[in-house]
């Protein structure tokens, strides 16, 4: 049976850090957020890898109702990362002034952090993406 390689543990700690890592797979395919296998394959012959942080905005939406420990309106979205994975998290943009224009834009990673709640376990970490220029 695979072992995690990249804990969740491991991978929100080095986000914290603003590091995006993920898993590369012997087939060449990258894996992000880790899992035990290739995504791709099935393998367990990977390693671990720092993803560049860069990446191109697929969709994002405008969220104006939030769960606890979020201020509505906000922007979840998924970038697709400049190594292949499709990772998701929030778009740091003013979401009263979102449009599909921002579509297909470069975009940067750093994080956020999301505050211990009653229904969690503690407090999590996500991709937070920036516009590029």
């Amino acid at each position: 049976m695979a072992e995690y390689i990249l804990t969740a543990e491991d991978y929100y700690k080095a986000l914290k850090e603003d590091k995006l890592m993920g898993l590369k797979c012997t087939c060449g395919a990258v894996t992000c957020p880790p899992m035990k296998v290739c995504d791709t394959c099935g393998s367990e012959e990977l390693e671990v890898v720092q993803l560049s942080g860069k990446g191109t905005l697929r969709t994002f939406t405008v969220s104006r109702v939030a769960p606890e420990g979020f201020e509505a309106p906000y922007c979840p979205c998924i970038v697709e990362t400049d190594e292949g994975p499709w990772v998701p998290g929030r778009l740091n943009v003013d979401a009263d002034a979102a449009t599909q224009d921002l579509l297909g834009k470069r975009v940067t990673a750093t994080h956020y952090v999301l505050p211990a709640d009653k229904y969690s376990a503690g407090e999590m970490v996500a991709a937070l993406w920036s516009i590029e220029g």
